[in-house]
């Protein structure tokens, strides 16, 4: 009898897990990108909680409400702090950490051996002498190793992105978007890398300026004329970067996002926004607009809201738009992911 009870037991621990699980995944995302943790770690930089306890970096952003991490993968990474690392080994570490967190992973990669952005999409130093059809083969390949080796380890991401705001294309020159035919054979090799390893892991292109209509319209018009295969429509929003208030533009970033939705039949996602870490009150309030206006997205098309580096502290990262105070703890402006 006793053996039966702890079978019952378990079934139904089993059953509350999956379900629990189920309803995390299909929830609202609330995120960040962290991918410098490691390394402010390892430089000796402390995390805070609002009562001024040292705690763990993850924990203090779940308390904020975030439920999900993102991180960016180079192929060849240098050793510099600030712009290297986030190899696969760091990144299948960093997955762990947050898997047992209870926290969603998103996998960024940038095809680059670092920074990848529309000024720059470098390819990496093996691959720079690479013909196209060589390039074809080292993206489903760095792509499969990497999502197989996050599988191996235990990890399944929830999604992943296949390049790293690409609204010029990326590996260039053979992937710019002067070369649309070849970039679209690029990213659907990135897609079938993913797909390769588990189905269900949505696929994101990711595009910057997520409140210029046509900079959007004309992407994904080229992508939908090369038949390039994707899950999610992914945004970045810095108002910062375009020399405005967030209030100058909300209406046109939540109207873009509801348009794409509709017109590519996409799910849509935030999958990096800032504001400047000095402007508290005006970074929360952008925070807060841009998950309602996600939430907005009819048909539970929007997906989640994903903060860039919000522990990236200015002391450390000389980066301005953190939400990281002096003191290590994390700006109130977080507080906008507990709503």
């Amino acid at each position: 009898m006793k053996k039966i009870i702890v079978f019952v037991a378990s079934i139904l621990f089993l059953s509350c897990s999956t379900q629990q699980n189920a309803t995390n995944k299909n929830s609202f995302a609330k995120g960040a990108d962290v991918s410098w943790l490691p390394q402010m770690e390892a430089t000796g930089y402390k995390f805070y909680d609002e009562n001024g306890s040292e705690k763990d970096c993850l924990q203090i952003l779940k308390d904020r409400g975030m439920d999900a991490i993102r991180l960016r993968v180079f192929v060849n990474p240098n050793e510099d702090k600030a712009s290297g690392h986030c190899s696969k080994e760091e990144t299948v570490a960093m997955a762990l950490r947050a898997q047992k967190l209870n926290m969603r992973v998103m996998i960024d990669f940038h095809y680059s051996d670092s920074w990848a952005d529309p000024a720059k999409q470098f390819k990496p130093k093996a691959w720079e002498n690479h013909s196209f059809s060589e390039l074809l083969n080292d993206v489903y390949t760095h792509t499969y190793d990497v999502i197989n080796a996050l599988k191996i380890a235990g990890v399944t991401p929830e999604w992943v992105q296949v390049g790293n705001e690409i609204p010029g294309g990326m590996l260039w020159p053979e992937g710019s978007t002067k070369n649309w035919d070849q970039l679209g054979q690029l990213l659907n090799k990135g897609y079938e890398g993913v797909k390769a390893v588990n189905k269900n892991i949505k696929v994101i292109v990711h595009v910057d300026e997520g409140n210029n209509k046509e900079k959007f319209n004309d992407f994904f018009d080229n992508a939908t004329a090369q038949n390039v295969k994707y899950d999610i429509i992914g945004l970045s929003f810095y108002p910062y970067w375009i020399k405005k208030d967030y209030t100058e533009v909300i209406k046109d970033f939540e109207e873009n996002l509801i348009e794409l939705s509709k017109k590519y039949n996409k799910e849509v996602m935030v999958v990096e926004v800032g504001g400047e870490d000095h402007k508290i009150e005006n970074t929360k309030e952008l925070l807060s607009a841009t998950i309602k206006a996600v939430r907005n997205v009819p048909d539970n098309k929007g997906l989640g809201v994903f903060y860039w580096e919000p522990q990236g502290a200015k002391s450390w990262s000389h980066y301005g738009l953190s939400a990281w105070l002096e003191n290590g703890q994390p700006s109130p402006a977080l507080d906008a992911f507990k709503e």
